[in-house]
């Protein structure tokens, strides 16, 4: 069900949680199948331009399946009118520069195409062959319909989305339509309508309330300090990692650690290789190699999010397998 209509000038402009937290939430990278009515609906963030939210999910780019209701061509770009039967929005489509100079390929094609017709193959006719199937798959008409991908814009008081990817779809008995018309409702109950809020902070103890309303406020204020004390503009994650620390409890990360060590085969895999090349170096032949250079090792080679509690874990695991063996205190090297 559908939250009733909003005025568009109410909240139109929101704060939101803070810009540092939005890489957490898994939809702000991602291509979210929003309808349209909340695509025009969504509140824009007051930090960033260009950043909008939807139920506290910070969000750019979006991914539409509708029908076009109506079409403006210009020498640059398309404009078609998107309807997936939620709301009309503007998509606008930017012309392929070959297209601009060599025209439209299903007109200078078709003079090329009597040569090949004697069975002779011709890799220009060929080549020409092809971008009129894609000249004919970008350019459609008033009926048909379209998926369109993209960040979505504000122009002129009037939301659009700036299309990265978009081409005509083939659907002639709806099969693709009601494909998404079941897809979408269940990623509306169980991401999109679900706010935004860290995990941890629902069964922290130590955080009043165990709120993320709470938590987010804390990171801000601990933040907007940080910058007015160093006075920057721009700094690294590990700057305000030792920050950011105390207000997550410890229990939670070592849960996610240990699931690391029991899920991620690669995190295993990868340590135990970085053991087997750098102990084989004359300077860690004797006593093994430091916890610390196994995790720089790690971040450069793996994943930069991977935590020291996180690799101390995979290291025991690998002891206890007789994998790897601890020569002293923090150092280890393989058997």
């Amino acid at each position: 069900m559908q939250p009733e209509a909003k005025d568009p000038e109410e909240d139109s402009v929101w704060e939101g949680p803070p810009s540092m937290l939005w890489g957490l939430d898994p939809m702000f990278n991602a291509f979210t199948r929003l309808y349209v009515k909340d695509i025009l609906q969504m509140r824009e963030s007051c930090q960033v331009s260009g950043i909008y939210f939807y139920n506290s999910h910070p969000i750019f780019k979006v991914d539409v399946l509708g029908t076009v209701v109506y079409k403006r061509e210009r020498e640059d770009f398309l404009c078609y009118g998107v309807d997936d039967g939620t709301g009309v929005i503007n998509s606008l489509c930017w012309k392929d520069e070959q297209w601009r100079d060599q025209g439209d390929p299903a007109t200078s094609g078709a003079r090329s195409f009597g040569s090949s017709a004697r069975g002779d193959f011709n890799p220009a006719n060929e080549l020409k062959k092809l971008r009129q199937a894609q000249h004919s798959s970008s350019h459609l008409e008033i009926g048909e319909l379209l998926r369109v991908r993209g960040p979505v814009k504000t122009s002129r008081q009037q939301r659009e989305i700036m299309a990265s990817t978009y081409y005509k779809v083939s659907d002639p008995v709806m099969a693709v339509q009601i494909s998404w018309m079941m897809e979408v409702p269940q990623l509306y109950r169980q991401c999109y309508d679900k706010p935004f809020h860290l995990d941890s902070s629902a069964q922290n103890p130590n955080i009043q309330g165990g709120s993320a309303s709470y938590l987010l406020g804390r990171a801000t204020r601990i933040l907007k300090d940080f910058l007015k004390e160093k006075e920057v503009t721009r700094f690294r994650p590990y700057d305000v990692q030792d920050l950011l620390q105390p207000l997550v409890s410890r229990q939670p990360q070592k849960t996610a650690a240990e699931q690391v060590t029991e899920r991620d085969k690669d995190l295993l895999m990868a340590v135990r290789d970085i053991l087997r090349e750098d102990c084989r170096r004359e300077k860690y032949v004797e006593k093994g190699c430091h916890v610390l250079h196994v995790l720089s090792s790690v971040r450069q080679r793996y994943s930069r999010n991977v935590s020291k509690e996180a690799l101390e874990l995979v290291l025991k695991a690998l002891e206890c397998n007789s994998d790897i063996i601890s020569t002293s205190d923090s150092h280890y090297t393989i058997l």
